[in-house]
């Protein structure tokens, strides 16, 4: 009986690792996401010094696309390793009342972040470059956004994209091309 257990424990302790959590503001809470101060110069610098890429995530409470993103796309592999290596995640909550201090040094709550960044969907990810231009909003200096909730191949797609400075390249490929590219060399039957 205790090999059964054991073995049913093997099983089942991965799983349930990889789960996303509900936090008390009803937003998915994962290992990858750091809780910061949420001063973005701030959370720049933190990232750079890692040697990762600071990319803000705006979710809301009860968004079913959230929960999609969370249970079929973000704990799978190699997207859940991907990210945990190469992205230093802020998360924001389209409604909510924290303080963020943009880039530009407006102090403002997330939901005014939101307003004023143009956030229409959750989820979204915003992609910072490792140097802002002062003065600049982080809408402004993003080098990427991903409005809303993708398949796993469009997904990773876009955090390679980003993660290898893709954007800079002087190839006339950019993100749509490259996504197509990709999933033409995965041939896997799939068009994401």
């Amino acid at each position: 009986m205790r090999q059964v257990l054991g073995i049913l424990a093997l099983l089942i302790l991965p799983l349930t690792a990889m789960a996303a959590e509900l936090g008390d503001d009803g937003l998915h809470k994962t290992d990858w996401m750091r809780d910061t101060f949420k001063d973005l110069n701030e959370d720049l610098a933190e990232a750079n010094a890692e040697g990762k890429r600071l990319m803000i995530i705006f979710e809301q409470r009860g968004c079913i696309y959230c929960t999609k993103m969370h249970k079929e796309v973000f704990p799978t592999e190699p997207l859940n390793t991907y990210l945990k290596e190469n992205f230093f995640v802020v998360q924001l909550n389209l409604y909510g009342d924290i303080e963020v201090t943009d880039f530009d040094g407006e102090v403002l709550t997330e939901k005014n972040a939101a307003r004023k960044w143009g956030m229409l969907f959750t989820p979204s990810m915003l992609f910072m470059p490792e140097d802002v231009p002062e003065g600049q909003t982080a809408m402004q200096a993003a080098v990427a956004m991903m409005p809303g909730a993708f398949g796993k191949g469009t997904t990773l797609d876009m955090l390679t994209w980003v993660a290898e400075k893709r954007y800079e390249l002087d190839n006339g490929e950019d993100f749509q091309r490259y996504h197509a590219r990709m999933i033409q060399e995965r041939s896997d039957g799939t068009y994401d």
